[in-house]
């Protein structure tokens, strides 16, 4: 990559304020990269940088550190593409194993991506926009336990686990799922739960004493048609430096992690089309927060997101070069499994 000296002095600087999280001044970057320029030059291209937007002078030191505008300038034309060889590893081992269904794939591969960047991982599943329901199915565990599963048309699938008390026996739990297959098979996903509410009074024919095991199945319905959230290694963001003695950053970020409708707005806010995106915010209550996404091909068709977050000052190269990666080997092991199974 051949760079003009005030994009090098920029990647520089970037890369050295993600590494150090301290100021850069002009005689740290001739001590650490050597340059062969003089400090007075380094200054004024440092300060062209800040009069452009790209850097911005803190406070409490002589030393300049990335603006927004910075960070986005090296994401798009400073980067290296180089994937980190240890997560290339780890991600060929996962995926060497033949029998990995969807979710086992996907659910592993972001574990790797969370331990290795130290940042949360969110999955944003398919859009339920023209997908039904094709079976309820129940298997018992225990004598107190069993689980249900929704599956459709899309393969997409969700489940849910019921600790029954003994005033419910199973039979009324096998009765409750052959009503659901026999009511809601085919049921287009978006009308799940005004289909629920109409069909309650036959399952208060079926079990009088039913009200706790259908609030329990409507907020599977709910979840199932509206939430398609689940977030990996949200514990990783302690490791961040940035944010391990911000107690109220990380506050605010468990109570995102927990309001599944609001995770989505921020995945989804910006509208983009691009295989992967990057949202660093600014002037809203996760200012210092980013946000990395990057767009999957799912089996049966279904388009879903990954997503990266973390503090603004995150390692943007490594990030991005890595989350892109998992994106493309996910992709390229659910098309070697549909061939395979002799589907196109």
């Amino acid at each position: 990559m051949s760079l003009s000296r005030r994009d090098l002095i920029l990647k520089l600087i970037v890369e050295s304020f993600i590494k150090t999280a301290n100021p850069v001044s002009s005689k740290q970057l001739i001590e650490e990269y050597n340059l062969d320029v003089s400090s007075a030059t380094i200054r004024n291209e440092m300060f062209a940088l800040e009069k452009e937007g790209f850097l911005e002078k803190t406070h409490t030191s002589s030393g300049r550190v990335p603006s927004s505008k910075g960070y986005r300038y090296y994401i798009d034309h400073l980067r290296n593409e180089r994937v980190d060889t240890k997560i290339q590893n780890q991600i060929a081992t996962l995926l060497s194993e033949k029998s990995l269904t969807v979710e086992q794939a996907i659910t592993q591969s972001c574990k790797i991506l969370s331990h290795m960047t130290n940042l949360a991982t969110v999955v944003l599943g398919p859009d339920a926009k023209g997908e039904h329901l094709i079976s309820v199915q129940l298997i018992p565990i225990s004598s107190e336990t069993a689980t249900v599963v929704f599956v459709t048309d899309k393969g997409y699938v969700e489940n849910k686990t019921f600790v029954f008390d003994d005033d419910i026996d199973l039979k009324d739990i096998e009765g409750c799922v052959k009503i659901l297959n026999d009511r809601l098979k085919g049921t287009a996903v978006s009308n799940l739960i005004d289909k629920m509410e109409a069909i309650k009074p036959v399952l208060e024919d079926y079990i009088s004493d039913n009200d706790r095991l259908y609030q329990v199945f409507m907020d599977a319905f709910i979840k199932f048609a509206r939430d398609r959230v689940s977030l990996f290694g949200e514990g990783e963001l302690i490791n961040q430096p940035d944010l391990a003695g911000d107690a109220e950053t990380l506050r605010r970020l468990f109570t995102l992690f927990n309001s599944p409708e609001r995770m989505k707005h921020m995945l989804i806010s910006d509208g983009s089309n691009k295989d992967i995106n990057v949202c660093i915010n600014d002037n809203d209550e996760y200012a210092d927060v980013s946000v990395i996404t990057s767009k999957i091909k799912m089996p049966g068709e279904n388009e879903g997101t990954i997503a990266l977050l973390g503090p603004k000052r995150m390692d943007y190269e490594r990030v991005i070069n890595a989350l892109e990666y998992v994106a493309k080997e996910l992709e390229k092991y659910f098309a070697k499994e549909r061939t395979k199974d002799g589907r196109k």
